[in-house]
């Protein structure tokens, strides 16, 4: 096998993004919607997910998990409607990474969605590992997740974001499907950047495990206190920083990790400090690749 990582990137030149307005940082908030197309008895895993929940590691559970599914529910259920009435109330853009399935078996947060104007990245058609599926489960799963999602908000995406990590044939089918400006499956950079698929452009924006809720599924953060002093001060680091290098942050959420209301508190304490700052562009994620598509084309 070729060694095809790049190590390298930008490295010490990177470049000038030029943000709109001159912003030293773009912030793209990001709610990922996966309730309801979890691992499931139901949908032919014979397990219960539990994944970024209060489960423990191991809930020695035989068959349904009433508990795992009742932690999932509440993202459906409440923590969507607190994170959309956070930003909402503060006339903020919201990317929704949303898994096509689980939006469509709730029809309430579809239609709130499709009536909110932000931006739907796609998220799989279900919320499983792609690198578990074999290239033609993978592409059958892209092609009707952007049927279902032209359904359910109105649109198809313009963006693709797998679970945790892609296959090492994700970006070949995605290319290959069409129709996609970006996406998402990288966490190696602080800026978006060109790669070459089958001889094509195609833009990949960087996500972020780092700058997310997930730490209060690992134990890593406790409180909300603890969520927003971190996020606090990677955005500092990066607001100082973007005097000479303006970079992108990206913040993870998760409808039911940080939609209660004790983390909602520290996610609201951000959206306030991030506020009241100049400079800063707090935007959509396919605001940004659009951006970058017209500010640094492909060069090849």
């Amino acid at each position: 096998m070729s060694y095809d990582r790049d190590l390298i990137g930008y490295a010490d030149t990177p470049p000038d993004p030029r943000w709109p307005g001159g912003a030293r940082i773009a912030i793209n908030f990001v709610m990922n919607y996966e309730e309801g197309s979890e691992p499931s008895v139901q949908d032919g895993e014979g397990y219960t997910e539990t994944a970024l929940t209060e489960a423990p590691l191991d809930p020695g559970v035989n068959g349904r998990d009433l508990a795992g599914e009742g932690m999932f529910a509440y993202g459906s259920r409440v923590g969507f409607w607190r994170l959309m009435r956070l930003f909402q109330e503060r006339d903020l853009p919201l990317t929704v990474f949303g898994c096509a399935l689980a939006i469509e078996r709730n029809p309430r947060a579809a239609a709130a969605i499709k009536a909110s104007g932000f931006d739907v990245c796609c998220h799989g058609w279900r919320w499983v590992p792609h690198y578990h599926l074999s290239e033609e489960e993978e592409r059958e799963h892209i092609r009707k997740a952007i049927a279902s999602l032209r359904e359910t908000v109105g649109d198809r995406p313009l963006g693709w974001y797998c679970r945790y990590g892609p296959s090492v044939n994700t970006r070949r089918l995605v290319v290959e499907e069409g129709g996609f400006l970006y996406d998402s499956d990288a966490y190696d950079d602080e800026l978006p950047y060109w790669t070459t698929v089958d001889g094509k452009p195609h833009l990949v924006v960087p996500y972020s495990l780092t700058h997310n809720d997930g730490k209060f599924g690992r134990g890593g953060i406790a409180t909300g206190g603890q969520f927003f002093e971190f996020l606090k001060e990677g955005f500092d680091m990066l607001y100082r920083e973007g005097a000479k290098t303006p970079k992108m942050m990206s913040v993870g959420l998760h409808m039911r990790l940080v939609g209660h209301p004790g983390r909602a508190a520290g996610l609201e304490r951000f959206l306030d400090y991030v506020s009241g700052h100049e400079g800063v562009w707090i935007t959509r994620r396919l605001d940004i690749a659009r951006h970058w598509q017209a500010e640094h084309p492909y060069q090849g």
